[in-house]
């Protein structure tokens, strides 16, 4: 992961039953999802801002780009790392990078990044991150 004034984030996912394609492996689609639950819960756990926070507020992420590369297959039974870290926080959005990690061979997955852009709930329209929040992510 390229290295910036911004903290790395790890948190701990295993490959499941339903994650698993007619190939036997993980499919592409489930990467995704890895990044999107270990997002969920480093907001909370390590910025002090939630999801619900966020909503609770009138505002919400949403993907707006991904660029994703596949390295290797993880299979059933493999345990990951998502390390995730923001590239870029302005106010018309942020960047977060990203990479899984397999634990057993110590290898990289899959990495790339994520494009959110701030939405109003209420209207679905693109909001200005504010100074607050950019301040909770800018650690």
């Amino acid at each position: 992961m390229e290295k910036n004034q911004y903290s790395i984030f790890e948190s701990e996912l295993s490959v499941r039953p339903d994650d698993i394609d007619m190939f036997n492996h993980v499919h592409n689609s489930k990467y995704l999802d890895y990044v999107l639950a270990a997002r969920y819960e480093q907001m909370d756990r390590f910025y002090g801002m939630s999801w619900e926070k966020f909503a609770e507020q009138g505002y919400g992420w949403v993907v707006s780009n991904v660029n994703i590369a596949f390295k290797r297959p993880l299979v059933m039974g493999d345990k990951m790392l998502i390390r995730t870290g923001i590239l870029e926080i302005n106010e018309k959005g942020c960047s977060v990078q990203f990479e899984i990690v397999n634990q057993k061979t110590g290898k990289i997955a899959s990495d790339g990044v994520f494009d959110y852009v701030m939405i109003d709930l209420t209207t679905q329209r693109s909001r200005k991150v504010n100074e607050e929040m950019i301040a909770a992510y800018s650690i």
